[in-house]
């Protein structure tokens, strides 16, 4: 991709890829494009897809403080950005569309 559709305001089009059970859930099958205005960031991506599905709010992130959940990861560039602010810039690429961004269920144990 290298021209990204953007709608007034300046949005851009982000992609990202949910898990299987995200997926279910919201009744989607396979990448997303949300429409992001201004910075493009772990936080506004979540708040358009928590906008555009509302079934999903509290499944990535809680409610009240807005942290990423236990056991939910996200990546992109093939970077694990989980621990990073969720307001930082995502990486260019994730911004003009050519790289998606992921939230990946963790798995634990042994």
């Amino acid at each position: 991709m290298t021209d990204v559709p953007t709608s007034g305001g300046g949005a851009r089009a982000v992609r990202l890829v949910l898990p299987a059970h995200l997926r279910k859930l919201s009744r989607q099958s396979g990448e997303l494009v949300l429409q992001v205005a201004g910075p493009v960031t772990i936080a506004r991506v979540l708040d358009a897809l928590e906008e555009r599905h509302p079934v999903l709010r509290g499944t990535i992130r809680d409610h009240v403080t807005r942290k990423r959940r236990p056991f939910v990861r996200f990546f992109a560039c093939e970077q694990d950005l989980s621990h990073d602010s969720t307001d930082d810039p995502l990486p260019d690429a994730v911004a003009r569309g050519d790289e998606p961004l992921l939230v990946v269920g963790a798995m634990a144990g042994g």
